[in-house]
């Protein structure tokens, strides 16, 4: 059921008139009509319908009303709830409410349909002064204002259409009609300039003209004066409409992923920023062309790069938006204020590309949507809404390259990595193999795998990858590029602010200008920057090999003394209990956060040359991997600093990277190996005459040879390096090597004096760590002796230690070392969930023989 009160009241049921005839009842439902969708009391209704009567009709009078109009239009159109009624329409039964939405969409379709709704001033019969209820004068003053506005959009279009002799009769009748609608006299002119009458053109303009001045002395609106001008001066853009200027570039092919970025970029002022080459432009250009119909006056777009100024870009847009270039005002501020007017009553939106400053920005915004894209997030813009953009992921980089190439080309997960997401790369190797299908992907591959080539390579056409850097890098002030060429040399693309401060502390001169990127906040609270691995062959590029290594070595020597500053607590805490556990955990965190950092660093040190520093750093590393069990990478770095030793003819260097080695083989019970380099390093150590090295040497070799097998041989050797000991660290540590012999031959009390002795020790030296293996060690021979309570006291000391400093690996063991006391005590559940916990943290860790150990007690709890 429609409901039409645009004119004269009507109730129409598809083809069928229900209208009411009855005075009273065309009131009444003119009254709710007016009050569609809200509950009306029968006191209201009373005084709606009899205004200048106070209580002299009665509700039954109204309610009877109410029912006679109900059997004509439907009961259920009219409900009642809690003694109120309501007109229960949906918007779309109500001409006004298909008025409005048709007129708010714009399209022509739409306000052709929305003006045919019209058939008159709201409730024409009904109330024909528009009198008698509030609603009637309001509703008729906006559906006449948006009728106006309906008919200027719809005319509007058809100018633009080139319908403008088809619209000439109708203009000249509404100019009569509304004679201070100016919107109305400009489309008049435009017709008739457009139809060849250019005189009566101007003269409809000095009558407009004449009127405001005879009645108001004022002058025609700014948009009525510059169409003037512009037929004064014969302006030939006016002979045809060309239709809504759009300036865009071509839609990117291929548009990959990114979708929830798409649908941030239209809306208010949005930088999309982000480094080089990640695909900005194309992000913005392709989701301005997705929304190409929601700007029917036309997409202006300007390349900020090649742009001799933002004055130029003003001239040019207010061009394209039909100023004639006699009025183009010569300076820049009333250019922008041009701009501003001529963008105010359209349905604009701009899109400005590659933008280095907000200063080039600021002079071309105006009220329209405005999109900037930059390699700088352009702060200084406040008002902005910003879309960061950084490379595709694996799966996306994938899917990209088999739309450009084709499928059934073969795998291309190498050039993915290769190009590690970047699009602007990753179009680049698309297209050469697009335009060479004999070319197989492994072939490209091989061709770009050596990175003294790579940037050369990935080239096609006028494209050039390293171009896209050097555009960033030919911008940035000495400082910065001395900067960037001395990050190309740092190991690996992810670094903290530390190193990077080493390198010129440009970091953030480097991210405004797309050639460095925020990464994140680290464990040990420092912020990271990343660099991609291309803008890294870039910038390396520019460094000769001396440069490379003088970088390297300022580095190292950093480095060397931030890792000894984090290793001494590690391995030797300090004398007060509440700061050496702080600094304990800060150092390991630091370390944790630098750990491919520094591994990496000591790699690049030896390709370099650098021998000592290599050397230095990898053994320095060595107690945080030993703590941590990151045996790969303690592998990795003793190996290099073996080499470099040699190298360098470092005997003493040697020794120790083969002493680390040896510890290396006893983490991972490969103990013939183990004992055959702690055997080559004591040779060393004892021909320079290093005493406290031998005994350290020896301490280790006898615990392999306990290990091999050799008990015997083992104690004696422990027993000598006690007696040779020369300070109490080394005497802690043998006689809890020495106690961990004992206990597992069978002599538990003397084990527990032993260990007992080394856990004071430790902690007197404030050596946490090792203190809490003492504890354990002891804590598993006071369970050999059934005494479980002493075993409790010495776990969960253990324990209370391990939680103080964060150490998860210490956690884990303690956790296990107190499962084993609850089952010797018959609390086998308690003794799983304990066990359950320690395994759960041994497998995040990847410690294998911790997981055994979890789940042999698990079976026989």
């Amino acid at each position: 059921m429609e409901f039409r009160i645009m004119g004269p009241l009507e109730v129409r049921d598809g083809t069928r008139d229900r209208t009411p005839t009855a005075p009273k009842h065309r009131d009444l439902l003119a009254i709710f009509v007016l009050n569609a969708r809200r509950p009306l009391t029968v006191e209201r209704l009373r005084a709606l319908l009899w205004p200048h009567e106070e209580g002299e009709r009665s509700d039954s009078l109204v309610r009877g009303y109410i029912g006679q109009l109900r059997r004509l239009i439907g009961k259920d159109v009219i409900t009642t709830v809690a003694g109120t009624y309501t007109l229960a329409v949906g918007e779309d039964q109500l001409d006004l409410d298909r008025f409005r939405r048709l007129v708010a969409r714009g399209e022509r379709d739409d306000l052709l349909e929305a003006l045919a709704l019209w058939r008159g001033p709201v409730l024409a019969d009904v109330d024909p002064e528009g009198l008698r209820w509030v609603e009637t004068g309001r509703l008729r003053e906006e559906l006449e204002e948006l009728r106006l506005l309906a008919l200027d959009r719809r005319i509007g279009l058809d100018l633009d259409a080139g319908r403008h002799r088809e619209v000439l009769a109708e203009l000249r009748q509404l100019v009569t009609r509304h004679p201070s609608w100016q919107r109305f006299r400009g489309q008049y002119m435009l017709a008739l300039y457009r139809s060849g009458r250019r005189v009566d053109a101007l003269t409809a303009y000095s009558a407009l003209r004449d009127e405001l001045d005879d009645g108001h002395a004022i002058e025609p609106d700014p948009e009525i004066q510059l169409l003037y001008h512009r037929m004064l001066h014969d302006d030939v853009s006016l002979h045809v409409s060309a239709g809504p200027p759009v300036l865009l570039p071509h839609d990117v092919a291929h548009f990959t992923d990114r979708q929830d970025l798409v649908d941030r970029v239209i809306g208010g002022h949005v930088v999309v920023h982000g480094p080089a080459g990640v695909g900005k432009s194309a992000l913005a250009v392709h989701a301005t062309w997705r929304r190409r119909e929601s700007f029917p006056d036309g997409i202006l777009y300007a390349d900020l790069r090649e742009a001799s100024s933002p004055a130029a870009v003003l001239e040019d847009f207010l061009r394209w938006l039909g100023c004639p270039a006699q009025a183009v005002p010569a300076t820049a501020e009333q250019r922008e204020r041009l701009l501003r007017t001529y963008a105010a009553n359209r349905r604009l939106l701009v899109l400005l590309d590659n933008a280095s400053d907000e200063g080039q920005v600021r002079p071309l915004l105006t009220a329209c949507p405005t999109v900037v894209t930059s390699r700088s997030a352009l702060g200084g813009l406040t008002g902005a809404a910003r879309v960061p953009v950084g490379v595709l992921d694996d799966d996306a980089a994938a899917e990209l390259l088999v739309k450009l190439i084709g499928p059934d080309r073969g795998d291309v997960s190498e050039l993915v990595r290769i190009c590690d997401g970047l699009p602007i790369a990753l179009r680049i190797v698309g297209s050469w193999l697009a335009a060479r299908p004999d070319w197989t992907v492994g072939y490209l591959v091989r061709l770009l795998e050596d990175e003294r080539s790579r940037l050369d390579r990935l080239n096609v056409g006028d494209q050039a990858l390293r171009s896209v850097f050097s555009i960033g890098y030919d911008g940035l002030p000495e400082k910065a590029r001395r900067s960037l060429r001395a990050l190309g040399a740092l190991p690996g693309n992810d670094f903290a602010e530390w190193a990077a401060a080493r390198c010129g502390g440009e970091a953030e001169t480097l991210v405004e200008a797309g050639l460095l990127e925020r990464h994140v906040i680290d464990v040990a609270g420092q912020a990271r920057y990343r660099m991609h691995p291309l803008t890294r062959l870039f910038a390396r590029g520019l460094l000769g090999e001396g440069e490379i290594r003088d970088v390297l070595a300022d580095l190292a020597a950093a480095a060397v003394v931030r890792v000894r500053s984090s290793r001494f607590p590690l391995i030797s805490g300090d004398l007060r209990e509440a700061s050496a556990t702080r600094d304990i955990r800060e150092s390991v965190e630091w370390l944790r956060a630098e750990r491919a950092f520094l591994v990496g660093l000591t790699a690049e040190l030896h390709r370099a040359g650098l021998d000592d520093e290599c050397r230095r750093l990898a053994h320095l590393l060595v107690p945080f991997l030993d703590r941590h069990r990151f045996l790969d990478d303690w592998r990795q770095v003793t190996e290099l600093a073996l080499l470099a030793a040699r190298r360098a003819g470092d005997l003493r260097g040697e020794a120790l990277i083969l002493r680390d080695q040896g510890d290396l083989h006893r983490a991972e019970r490969r103990w013939d190996l183990a004992h055959d380099r702690l055997r080559l390093a004591l040779g060393v150590f004892l021909r320079e005459g290093d005493g406290d090295n031998v005994t350290r040497t020896r301490r280790r070799l006898g615990q392999v040879q306990f290990e091999l097998g050799d008990a015997a041989r083992a104690e004696r050797t422990l027993t000598a390096c006690l007696g040779s000991a020369g300070n109490p660290r080394d005497a802690a540590e043998t006689l809890h090597a020495l106690g961990a012999v004992l206990g597992r031959t069978g002599r538990p009390d003397e084990a527990v004096g032993r260990l007992t002795e080394s856990a004071g020790l430790f902690a007197g030296l404030a050596d946490r760590h090792r203190q809490a293996d003492a504890l354990l060690e002891l804590a598993g021979v006071r369970l050999a002796q059934r005494l479980a309570a002493d075993a409790r006291q010495a776990a969960e000391q253990a324990r209370g230690i391990a939680v103080r400093l964060g150490d998860r690996l210490l956690d884990a063991r303690a956790l296990l070392a107190l499962a084993r006391v609850n089952l010797a005590e018959g609390a086998p559940d308690r003794a799983r969930a304990l066990a359950g916990e320690a395994m759960r943290t041994f497998d995040e860790i990847g410690d294998d023989r911790g997981r055994d150990e979890a789940l042999d007690l698990l079976a026989r709890a």
